[in-house]
Parts: structure tokens; C-alpha cells; sequence
């Protein structure tokens, strides 16, 4: 090949990547939204999940005197849930390697726990009681674990990926202190 031709052969490469910048972002963006559906689905599972136990069995629990108004968890778990959707984001943008895998897999262990606590402890509460509320505690200490795990493995691939995951931590550490006040409570 001649001079003429490698510097052809590169001009030639540098614009076939020119018209993939456009798709790159529009499958980053479809990603950014993937990630935000996965996480409102998790939310709506709650919601339907707890619906009737709060209305029921819940608003006649004994609960601490520091737990909140009901009203104070939709949009606080909004905003975390979203915090986490654009984490997760982040990280799926880093590049391939095996700590970017070990991280969303940490996230979606997180995720999963997420998911089923909810129901374990507004589902299991209200049909068994205490019993219920106990194994949704011991749920959600584990759950504790994988977001730190999470947090932890995010930090080896995005900083701000792992600090978008602290005040979920931090909010999942307040709401055990309310699931073992309200299992103390409930006997």
C-alpha cells in the first residue's frame, strides 16, 4: 500500500465513525431510560405490593416515634431510585473490563433485595405479623450489605457512580432502624 493509500484508508475510517457519534448517544440515552424503567418498575412492585397493608395493617402497627410520615417516602424514594438508575447508568457507560461487570452485578443482587423487601415486610407483616416484620429485618440488613457492596464496587469504576449511591444506603440504613422499632414493637 502507498503513502496516498494509508492516508485514504485513514480519512476513509475517521468519517465512517463521524455518523456513529449521534447513534452512540441515542443508544446511551435509550440505556439512561432502560436503566430508569428498571427502577420505576421495582417502585411500582412495591407500591402494588404495599397498597393495602399501609392503609391496613400498617397504619395500626406501633411505630417509633422518629418514623416519618407516610407521605415523606414516595418522593424520597423517588428521587433515590432515580439516583440509582443514573449510577447504574454511569457505570454501564464505563468501558467493558471485570470491575464494570462486578459492579452492576453487585447492583442488580442490591436491586433484587430491594425488590423483595417490600413485600416481606407490608406482606408478611400483614399476614403473620411480627414474624413477618422479623425476617423483613434480617432481609434488610442483608440488603444494607449489598448496597455497600455495590457502592463499594461502583468506586472502582466511577466515583460519582458510587457517591449517587450513598443517600440510598444511608436511607435503607434509616429504614431498618424503623423495621426493628416496628418488630420490637409489634411482638
Amino acid at each position: 500500500m502507498t503513502t496516498s493509500g494509508a492516508a485514504a484508508d485513514r480519512s476513509t475510517a475517521g468519517s465512517s465513525t463521524a455518523p456513529t457519534a449521534p447513534r452512540a448517544r441515542s443508544h446511551s440515552a435509550l440505556a439512561l431510560v432502560a436503566f430508569i424503567a428498571i427502577v420505576a418498575a421495582v417502585a411500582a412492585f412495591g407500591s402494588i405490593t404495599s397498597a393495602s397493608a399501609i392503609d391496613g395493617w400498617y397504619a395500626e402497627t406501633p411505630k417509633p416515634m422518629w418514623n416519618p410520615p407516610n407521605a415523606v417516602f414516595g418522593p424520597v424514594w423517588t428521587v433515590l431510585y432515580l439516583a440509582m438508575a443514573i449510577a447504574a447508568w454511569l457505570i454501564w457507560k464505563a468501558p467493558a473490563s471485570l470491575e464494570r461487570t462486578r459492579a452492576l452485578k453487585a447492583y442488580v443482587v442490591q436491586l433484587v433485595l430491594n425488590a423483595i423487601w417490600t413485600p416481606a415486610f407490608f406482606g408478611l407483616g400483614s399476614l403473620i405479623g411480627a414474624p413477618g416484620v422479623w425476617f423483613a429485618l434480617g432481609l434488610i440488613v442483608v440488603l444494607n450489605f449489598a448496597i455497600l457492596a455495590a457502592i463499594i464496587r461502583f468506586g472502582d469504576v466511577s466515583k460519582l457512580a458510587a457517591a449517587l449511591l450513598i443517600p440510598y444506603w444511608f436511607w435503607t440504613l434509616f429504614a431498618t432502624t424503623l423495621n426493628a422499632a416496628i418488630a420490637v414493637l409489634a411482638r
